[in-house]
Protein backbone atom coordinates (compact mmCIF):
# COMPACT_ATOMS: atom_id res chain seq x y z
CA UNK A 1 0.00 0.00 0.00
CA UNK A 2 1.36 3.42 -0.90
CA UNK A 3 1.78 5.81 2.06
CA UNK A 4 -1.04 8.14 1.01
CA UNK A 5 -3.58 5.46 0.08
CA UNK A 6 -6.60 4.72 2.25
CA UNK A 7 -7.45 1.05 2.16
CA UNK A 8 -10.11 1.30 4.87
CA UNK A 9 -10.78 -1.54 7.22
CA UNK A 10 -11.37 -3.81 4.24
CA UNK A 11 -7.68 -3.43 3.37
CA UNK A 12 -6.45 -4.61 6.77
CA UNK A 13 -7.15 -7.77 8.70
CA UNK A 14 -9.08 -7.12 11.88
CA UNK A 15 -6.45 -8.97 13.91
CA UNK A 16 -3.90 -6.27 13.02
CA UNK A 17 -3.36 -3.42 15.48
CA UNK A 18 -1.42 -0.17 15.89
CA UNK A 19 0.04 1.49 18.96
CA UNK A 20 -1.32 5.04 18.71
CA UNK A 21 0.28 8.03 20.46
CA UNK A 22 -1.35 11.46 20.56
CA UNK A 23 0.85 14.36 21.72
CA UNK A 24 -1.12 17.35 22.98
CA UNK A 25 -0.02 20.51 24.70
CA UNK A 26 -1.66 19.54 28.00
CA UNK A 27 -2.39 15.82 27.62
CA UNK A 28 -0.66 12.76 26.21
CA UNK A 29 -2.83 9.84 25.15
CA UNK A 30 -2.03 6.34 23.96
CA UNK A 31 -3.96 3.30 22.90
CA UNK A 32 -3.76 0.00 21.10
CA UNK A 33 -6.30 0.10 18.26
CA UNK A 34 -7.43 -2.74 16.03
CA UNK A 35 -8.07 -2.32 12.30
CA UNK A 36 -11.83 -2.17 12.84
CA UNK A 37 -11.41 0.77 15.26
CA UNK A 38 -11.75 -1.22 18.47
CA UNK A 39 -9.64 0.39 21.21
CA UNK A 40 -8.13 -2.52 23.11
CA UNK A 41 -6.45 -0.36 25.75
CA UNK A 42 -6.23 3.36 26.44
CA UNK A 43 -4.44 5.71 28.81
CA UNK A 44 -3.61 9.38 29.34
CA UNK A 45 -1.26 11.50 31.40
CA UNK A 46 -0.28 15.19 31.58
CA UNK A 47 2.20 16.35 28.95
CA UNK A 48 4.17 18.53 31.33
CA UNK A 49 5.41 20.48 28.31
CA UNK A 50 7.25 22.98 30.51
CA UNK A 51 9.49 20.16 31.75
CA UNK A 52 11.06 19.93 28.31
CA UNK A 53 11.11 17.43 25.47
CA UNK A 54 13.16 14.73 27.22
CA UNK A 55 10.82 14.43 30.22
CA UNK A 56 7.71 14.66 28.05
CA UNK A 57 8.93 11.97 25.69
CA UNK A 58 9.82 9.68 28.58
CA UNK A 59 6.23 10.04 29.83
CA UNK A 60 4.88 9.38 26.34
CA UNK A 61 6.95 6.25 25.76
CA UNK A 62 6.14 4.91 29.22
CA UNK A 63 2.45 5.53 28.58
CA UNK A 64 2.80 3.53 25.37
CA UNK A 65 4.42 0.65 27.25
CA UNK A 66 1.53 0.72 29.69
CA UNK A 67 -1.19 0.37 27.05
CA UNK A 68 0.82 -2.33 25.27
CA UNK A 69 0.99 -4.28 28.51
CA UNK A 70 -2.73 -3.78 29.12
CA UNK A 71 -3.56 -5.17 25.66
CA UNK A 72 -0.94 -7.90 25.78
CA UNK A 73 -3.38 -10.79 26.08
CA UNK A 74 -5.21 -9.85 22.88
CA UNK A 75 -4.35 -12.07 19.86
CA UNK A 76 -3.38 -9.29 17.45
CA UNK A 77 -0.44 -8.49 15.19
CA UNK A 78 1.11 -5.11 16.01
CA UNK A 79 2.12 -3.25 12.85
CA UNK A 80 3.96 -0.42 14.59
CA UNK A 81 3.31 3.01 16.05
CA UNK A 82 1.23 5.89 14.66
CA UNK A 83 1.92 9.30 16.20
CA UNK A 84 -0.13 12.49 15.92
CA UNK A 85 1.13 15.92 17.02
CA UNK A 86 0.55 19.53 16.13
CA UNK A 87 3.00 21.00 13.63
CA UNK A 88 5.12 22.25 12.19
CA UNK A 89 6.70 18.86 11.70
CA UNK A 90 8.43 16.77 9.06
CA UNK A 91 6.17 13.76 8.55
CA UNK A 92 8.51 12.00 6.12
CA UNK A 93 11.48 12.20 8.53
CA UNK A 94 9.32 11.73 11.62
CA UNK A 95 10.61 14.90 13.31
CA UNK A 96 8.83 17.53 15.39
CA UNK A 97 10.28 20.82 14.12
CA UNK A 98 8.94 23.42 16.56
CA UNK A 99 5.30 22.93 17.66
CA UNK A 100 4.15 26.18 19.32
CA UNK A 101 2.09 24.23 21.89
CA UNK A 102 5.27 22.43 22.99
CA UNK A 103 7.83 25.17 23.75
CA UNK A 104 11.40 23.91 23.47
CA UNK A 105 10.48 20.73 21.59
CA UNK A 106 12.68 21.54 18.60
CA UNK A 107 13.93 19.03 16.03
CA UNK A 108 12.77 16.02 18.06
CA UNK A 109 13.20 12.73 16.10
CA UNK A 110 10.08 11.23 17.62
CA UNK A 111 9.63 8.29 15.24
CA UNK A 112 13.24 7.20 15.69
CA UNK A 113 12.84 7.33 19.47
CA UNK A 114 9.58 5.38 19.32
CA UNK A 115 11.20 2.81 17.04
CA UNK A 116 14.04 2.34 19.51
CA UNK A 117 11.62 2.07 22.43
CA UNK A 118 9.27 -0.49 20.92
CA UNK A 119 11.37 -2.24 18.28
CA UNK A 120 8.80 -1.55 15.56
CA UNK A 121 8.42 1.04 12.77
CA UNK A 122 6.72 4.35 13.56
CA UNK A 123 5.12 7.13 11.50
CA UNK A 124 4.27 10.74 12.38
CA UNK A 125 1.61 13.10 11.05
CA UNK A 126 0.10 16.45 11.95
CA UNK A 127 -2.69 15.81 14.45
CA UNK A 128 -5.20 17.59 12.22
CA UNK A 129 -4.28 15.33 9.31
CA UNK A 130 -4.50 12.34 11.66
CA UNK A 131 -7.88 13.56 12.90
CA UNK A 132 -9.24 13.72 9.36
CA UNK A 133 -7.93 10.22 8.63
CA UNK A 134 -9.41 8.93 11.90
CA UNK A 135 -12.87 10.33 11.25
CA UNK A 136 -12.78 9.00 7.67
CA UNK A 137 -11.64 5.52 8.66
CA UNK A 138 -13.28 5.01 12.06
CA UNK A 139 -15.64 7.88 12.82
CA UNK A 140 -18.30 10.20 11.43
CA UNK A 141 -16.86 10.08 7.91
CA UNK A 142 -17.08 6.34 7.26
CA UNK A 143 -18.33 5.75 3.73
CA UNK A 144 -17.47 9.23 2.42
CA UNK A 145 -14.96 10.17 -0.28
CA UNK A 146 -14.45 13.89 0.45
CA UNK A 147 -14.16 15.04 4.05
CA UNK A 148 -13.06 18.19 5.85
CA UNK A 149 -12.13 17.95 9.53
CA UNK A 150 -11.67 20.84 11.98
CA UNK A 151 -10.69 20.54 15.60
CA UNK A 152 -11.91 23.63 17.43
CA UNK A 153 -10.07 23.61 20.72
CA UNK A 154 -7.19 25.57 22.30
CA UNK A 155 -6.28 26.37 18.70
CA UNK A 156 -7.86 25.32 15.41
CA UNK A 157 -6.37 22.57 13.30
CA UNK A 158 -7.69 20.17 10.77
CA UNK A 159 -7.18 18.08 7.72
CA UNK A 160 -8.73 17.05 4.43
CA UNK A 161 -9.53 13.76 2.74
CA UNK A 162 -9.91 14.19 -1.03
CA UNK A 163 -11.31 11.34 -3.12
CA UNK A 164 -10.52 8.89 -0.33
CA UNK A 165 -6.92 10.06 0.11
CA UNK A 166 -5.45 12.05 2.97
CA UNK A 167 -4.09 15.39 1.77
CA UNK A 168 -0.71 16.36 3.23
CA UNK A 169 0.73 19.03 0.96
CA UNK A 170 4.26 19.39 -0.37
CA UNK A 171 5.94 19.50 3.05
CA UNK A 172 3.50 17.35 5.01
CA UNK A 173 1.74 20.19 6.84
CA UNK A 174 -0.97 21.00 4.31
CA UNK A 175 -4.59 21.58 5.24
CA UNK A 176 -4.40 24.26 7.96
CA UNK A 177 -7.97 25.58 8.23
CA UNK A 178 -7.21 27.52 11.40
CA UNK A 179 -5.17 30.00 9.41
CA UNK A 180 -7.73 30.94 6.80
CA UNK A 181 -8.24 34.73 7.01
CA UNK A 182 -11.72 35.68 8.20
CA UNK A 183 -11.12 39.27 9.33
CA UNK A 184 -8.49 41.17 7.29
CA UNK A 185 -6.57 43.50 9.61
CA UNK A 186 -8.27 41.78 12.56
CA UNK A 187 -6.92 40.26 15.76
CA UNK A 188 -3.37 38.93 15.82
CA UNK A 189 -3.17 35.13 15.65
CA UNK A 190 -1.00 33.69 18.42
CA UNK A 191 -0.29 30.59 16.37
CA UNK A 192 1.12 32.11 13.18
CA UNK A 193 1.44 35.83 13.91
CA UNK A 194 -0.79 36.98 11.04
CA UNK A 195 -3.88 39.16 11.46
CA UNK A 196 -7.45 37.92 11.25
CA UNK A 197 -7.02 34.13 11.21
CA UNK A 198 -9.96 31.88 12.01
CA UNK A 199 -7.99 30.64 15.04
CA UNK A 200 -7.85 34.21 16.39
CA UNK A 201 -11.68 34.33 16.52
CA UNK A 202 -13.12 30.83 16.95
CA UNK A 203 -10.64 28.86 19.06
CA UNK A 204 -11.41 28.19 22.71
CA UNK A 205 -8.48 30.43 23.67
CA UNK A 206 -9.85 33.30 21.59
CA UNK A 207 -13.41 32.90 22.89
CA UNK A 208 -12.17 33.21 26.47
CA UNK A 209 -9.81 36.08 25.63
CA UNK A 210 -12.47 38.11 23.82
CA UNK A 211 -14.94 37.45 26.62
CA UNK A 212 -12.47 38.75 29.24
CA UNK A 213 -11.97 41.91 27.19
CA UNK A 214 -15.73 42.37 26.79
CA UNK A 215 -16.36 41.81 30.51
CA UNK A 216 -13.72 44.40 31.43
CA UNK A 217 -15.42 46.95 29.13
CA UNK A 218 -18.83 46.07 30.53
CA UNK A 219 -17.66 46.60 34.10
CA UNK A 220 -16.21 49.99 33.20
CA UNK A 221 -19.46 51.00 31.51
CA UNK A 222 -21.80 49.48 34.11
CA UNK A 223 -23.26 46.85 31.77
CA UNK A 224 -24.56 43.81 33.69
CA UNK A 225 -23.26 40.37 32.76
CA UNK A 226 -23.25 36.87 34.20
CA UNK A 227 -19.55 36.54 33.42
CA UNK A 228 -16.80 37.54 35.83
CA UNK A 229 -13.47 39.14 35.01
CA UNK A 230 -11.28 36.71 36.95
CA UNK A 231 -9.36 33.90 35.26
CA UNK A 232 -9.90 31.18 34.46
CA UNK A 233 -12.74 32.12 32.11
CA UNK A 234 -13.34 29.40 29.52
CA UNK A 235 -15.20 29.03 26.25
CA UNK A 236 -17.55 26.69 28.10
CA UNK A 237 -18.34 29.49 30.58
CA UNK A 238 -19.19 31.80 27.68
CA UNK A 239 -21.45 29.18 26.11
CA UNK A 240 -23.23 28.57 29.43
CA UNK A 241 -23.85 32.30 29.92
CA UNK A 242 -25.08 32.62 26.33
CA UNK A 243 -27.58 29.83 26.99
CA UNK A 244 -28.83 31.83 29.98
CA UNK A 245 -29.46 34.78 27.70
CA UNK A 246 -26.54 36.97 28.83
CA UNK A 247 -26.27 39.67 26.11
CA UNK A 248 -22.50 40.06 26.40
CA UNK A 249 -21.85 36.32 26.17
CA UNK A 250 -24.30 36.13 23.28
CA UNK A 251 -22.35 38.80 21.37
CA UNK A 252 -19.06 36.97 21.91
CA UNK A 253 -20.61 33.67 20.87
CA UNK A 254 -22.25 35.18 17.78
CA UNK A 255 -18.91 36.67 16.72
CA UNK A 256 -17.42 33.19 17.15
CA UNK A 257 -20.01 31.40 15.02
CA UNK A 258 -19.88 34.14 12.38
CA UNK A 259 -16.10 33.76 12.08
CA UNK A 260 -16.29 29.97 12.04
CA UNK A 261 -18.99 30.12 9.37
CA UNK A 262 -16.92 32.52 7.28
CA UNK A 263 -13.84 30.31 7.44
CA UNK A 264 -15.80 27.15 6.73
CA UNK A 265 -17.55 28.76 3.78
CA UNK A 266 -14.20 29.56 2.18
CA UNK A 267 -12.90 26.03 2.76
CA UNK A 268 -16.15 24.39 1.61
CA UNK A 269 -16.04 26.44 -1.60
CA UNK A 270 -12.43 25.38 -2.13
CA UNK A 271 -12.74 21.62 -1.50
CA UNK A 272 -16.50 20.93 -1.92
CA UNK A 273 -16.53 18.16 0.71
CA UNK A 274 -19.57 15.98 1.27
CA UNK A 275 -18.98 16.11 5.02
CA UNK A 276 -17.57 18.69 7.44
CA UNK A 277 -16.63 17.16 10.80
CA UNK A 278 -16.10 19.45 13.78
CA UNK A 279 -14.20 18.12 16.80
CA UNK A 280 -12.40 19.56 19.80
CA UNK A 281 -13.45 20.96 23.16
CA UNK A 282 -15.53 23.86 21.83
CA UNK A 283 -17.90 21.36 20.18
CA UNK A 284 -19.04 20.30 23.64
CA UNK A 285 -21.36 23.29 23.12
CA UNK A 286 -22.63 21.83 19.83
CA UNK A 287 -26.21 22.87 20.64
CA UNK A 288 -25.12 26.52 20.31
CA UNK A 289 -22.44 25.98 17.69
CA UNK A 290 -23.90 23.76 15.00
CA UNK A 291 -27.25 25.42 14.17
CA UNK A 292 -25.87 28.86 13.22
CA UNK A 293 -22.82 27.38 11.47
CA UNK A 294 -24.96 25.00 9.41
CA UNK A 295 -27.37 27.79 8.50
CA UNK A 296 -24.64 30.27 7.56
CA UNK A 297 -22.58 27.82 5.48
CA UNK A 298 -25.71 26.70 3.62
CA UNK A 299 -26.57 30.34 2.94
CA UNK A 300 -23.11 31.67 2.10
CA UNK A 301 -21.36 28.85 0.25
CA UNK A 302 -21.70 28.48 -3.49
CA UNK A 303 -24.75 26.46 -4.50
CA UNK A 304 -23.24 23.06 -5.38
CA UNK A 305 -20.79 23.15 -2.47
CA UNK A 306 -23.49 24.24 0.01
CA UNK A 307 -25.76 21.46 -1.19
CA UNK A 308 -23.07 18.81 -0.86
CA UNK A 309 -21.66 19.59 2.59
CA UNK A 310 -23.22 18.28 5.78
CA UNK A 311 -21.81 19.64 9.06
CA UNK A 312 -21.60 17.15 11.96
CA UNK A 313 -19.63 16.64 15.16
CA UNK A 314 -16.77 14.18 15.43
CA UNK A 315 -17.11 10.64 16.73
CA UNK A 316 -14.81 9.03 19.28
CA UNK A 317 -15.05 11.49 22.16
CA UNK A 318 -11.83 11.86 24.16
CA UNK A 319 -10.31 8.97 22.21
CA UNK A 320 -10.59 10.73 18.84
CA UNK A 321 -6.90 11.77 18.91
CA UNK A 322 -5.76 8.19 19.49
CA UNK A 323 -8.07 6.92 16.73
CA UNK A 324 -6.52 9.51 14.41
CA UNK A 325 -2.99 8.44 15.26
CA UNK A 326 -4.03 4.84 14.71
CA UNK A 327 -5.57 5.70 11.35
CA UNK A 328 -2.34 7.14 9.99
CA UNK A 329 -0.56 4.06 11.30
CA UNK A 330 -2.85 1.76 9.32
CA UNK A 331 -2.49 4.07 6.34
CA UNK A 332 1.29 4.34 6.26
CA UNK A 333 2.82 1.37 8.07
CA UNK A 334 3.84 -1.59 5.92
CA UNK A 335 1.87 -4.80 5.93
CA UNK A 336 3.33 -7.50 8.17
CA UNK A 337 4.63 -9.52 5.22
CA UNK A 338 6.77 -6.57 4.14
CA UNK A 339 9.20 -6.93 7.06
CA UNK A 340 10.72 -9.81 8.98
CA UNK A 341 9.52 -8.88 12.49
CA UNK A 342 6.75 -10.95 14.04
CA UNK A 343 5.00 -7.84 15.37
CA UNK A 344 2.96 -9.56 18.04
CA UNK A 345 2.12 -7.70 21.22
CA UNK A 346 3.82 -10.37 23.27
CA UNK A 347 7.12 -9.84 21.49
CA UNK A 348 7.02 -6.06 21.26
CA UNK A 349 5.57 -4.80 24.52
CA UNK A 350 8.67 -5.40 26.56
CA UNK A 351 10.67 -2.47 27.85
CA UNK A 352 13.92 -2.24 25.84
CA UNK A 353 17.19 -2.60 27.70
Amino acid sequence: MRPDDHAGTDGRDTDEAVLALDIGGTKLAAGVVRADGTVLSYGTCPTGAADGARAGLERLLELGRGVLAAAGSEPVRLLGTGIGCGGPLDSSEGTLIAPPHLPGWRDVPVTRLAGEAYGLPAVLDNDGTAGAAGQWRFGAGRGTRHLLYLTVSTGIGGGVVIDGRTYRGAAGNGGEPGHVTVRPDGRRCAGCGRAGCLEAYASGTSIAERAREAVARAHREGEPTLLGVADPLTAEDVAAAAREGDPLARRVWDETTDALSSGLTTIVNLYEPELVVLGGGVTRSADLLLPPVRENVARLAMGPAAGAARVVTAAGGERAGVLGAAAIGFERLPAPGARPEDGTLASSSKTPA
